[in-house]
C-alpha cells in the first residue's frame, strides 16, 4: 500500500481510515476499529500505539454536553475572550500563554496574528467563577491591556475532528482480515 506523506513519520490508508474512526469514537472496541479499517485486532493496537507514540494522537476523551451538564448541576458559561498584552515580546507571550495553559478554566488557548494577541475559549462555573478568573490572569499579571469577552448563548456546533485527507472506503472491510496486515 502506497504512503500517503512522505516524511520521517508515514501513514497509510489504513492509518487515515483508524484516525478518522477514532475521531469519531476512540471508545470503540478493537474488533469494530479492525472491521471497518480491514485489518486485525492485533493490528489496530499496534497501529494505534505507534500512531499516539509518534503524537499524531494526542489523547482519547469524552466529549461532554454543556447544555445537559448545565441542567443536571446548574450554571454553566463558556466565554470565548480575546486578549490584547501590552508588552508583545516573545518573552511576555510565552509568559502569558503558560499561566492561560495553566489555567484549568482555558479550554482552548490561541496565540493569533492580526487583532488581539490570544484568542481563548474558556469554561466557568457562573458570572462570578468568571470574574475570579479576570482577576487571576487578567487583573493581577500587569502585562494585559485589552480584554474583550464573548459570551455564548447556544452552542449550535462543537467538533473537535480534524480533516483528513479523503480515502476511498476500504474494500473488504465485512471480510475477515489478512493475518499480519
Amino acid at each position: 500500500m502506497n504512503n500517503i506523506f512522505s516524511t520521517n513519520f508515514s501513514i497509510d490508508e489504513r492509518d487515515l481510515h483508524l484516525l478518522d474512526a477514532l475521531q469519531t469514537d476512540a471508545a470503540q472496541p478493537l474488533n469494530a476499529l479492525a472491521a471497518r479499517c480491514g485489518v486485525s485486532a492485533p493490528t489496530v493496537l499496534r497501529r494505534v500505539r505507534r500512531l499516539e507514540a509518534a503524537g499524531l494522537i494526542e489523547r482519547r476523551v469524552a466529549i461532554l454536553q454543556p447544555e445537559r451538564l448545565a441542567a443536571v448541576l446548574g450554571e454553566g458559561l463558556t466565554a470565548i475572550v480575546e486578549i490584547g498584552l501590552e508588552r508583545q515580546g516573545d518573552e511576555h507571550l510565552r509568559a502569558f500563554e503558560a499561566r492561560a495553559v495553566a489555567e484549568p478554566a482555558v479550554q482552548q488557548c490561541y496565540r493569533v496574528s492580526a487583532g488581539p494577541d490570544f484568542v481563548l475559549v474558556v469554561a466557568a462555573r457562573d458570572m462570578a467563577d468568571y470574574h475570579a478568573l479576570v482577576q487571576r490572569l487578567f487583573t493581577e499579571q500587569g502585562n494585559v491591556r485589552q480584554v474583550k469577552a464573548y459570551f455564548s448563548v447556544r452552542r449550535s456546533k462543537f467538533d473537535p475532528r480534524l480533516p483528513l485527507p479523503t480515502v476511498p472506503p476500504h474494500r473488504g472491510a465485512d471480510k475477515p482480515p489478512a493475518a499480519g496486515v
